[in-house]
């Protein structure tokens, strides 16, 4: 065996530290850490301040219902009319639609719940193509409302740029930032759409009455506002 190995394992076997033969004859309570005490009480957990949203009290009288039986021209004015007398304004009514962009129902929020049932009456009496249902807050707060200032454009070839719909557009006033193309399940074969923010709703009622039905790189396309 080498030098060097004879001093590895004398090293392994028999060297001992100082701190470790210090160590060895104590008792163990002596060999532990020392530790602090605190003659200062505990002191109770704060309580967290009261979360916002469990606050109610501004909606507790709200009450919510879903329409069914709605068509694409179904408009929320035409609900509003139908249903007054029962405090329902254009901001109280939202529509929910599906990834196509058909209108499946209409959220809506009542004041109280006597102004939904008498809702309910008069959908009853005067409504019977629609049915209202009660629904969960929850699914009012999920549904973005577009207010008219969105429109849908459908039928856009496929090889087209953002420039063409711009160039589409050209005369209307609304966000070029906004332009969103995308496709959707269509038979025969998927539709690619695009939806365009504008200002106002009486912006996007102009570009609906004076482009819809125009032509963006040899293909009609079709527009309509969405509510």
């Amino acid at each position: 065996m080498s030098a060097l190995g004879l001093l590895r394992k004398a090293l392994g076997s028999h060297f001992v530290t100082p701190s470790a033969r210090a160590n060895h004859g104590l008792p163990v309570f002596f060999r532990q850490s020392p530790r602090f005490f605190s003659t200062e009480g505990e002191q109770p957990p704060l309580e967290p301040p009261a979360d916002s949203f469990l606050d109610t009290s501004k909606t507790a009288g709200l009450v919510y219902g879903k329409l069914y039986g709605i068509t694409r021209n179904t408009l929320k004015t035409d609900i509003v009319n139908l249903l007054e007398g029962c405090n329902l304004n254009l901001d109280d009514v939202k529509v929910e639609y599906n990834r196509s962009f058909t209108p499946t129902s209409m959220m809506m929020q009542f004041p109280s719940r006597q102004a939904y049932d008498n809702a309910f009456r008069v959908i009853g009496r005067k409504g019977r193509l629609y049915r209202l249902e009660r629904a969960d807050r929850s699914q009012w707060d999920i549904l973005s409302p577009y207010n008219g200032k969105t429109v849908l454009l459908q039928g856009i070839p496929r090889n087209a740029l953002v420039e063409d719909v711009e160039r589409f557009l050209l005369g209307c006033d609304y966000d070029a930032t906004s332009i969103n193309m995308f496709f959707r399940a269509s038979f025969p074969e998927p539709m690619r759409m695009a939806t365009v923010l504008f200002p106002s709703p009486t912006q996007a009622m102009h570009a609906f009455l004076t482009k819809n039905r125009g032509f963006c790189l040899n293909n009609q396309i079709l527009m309509r506002v969405l509510q």
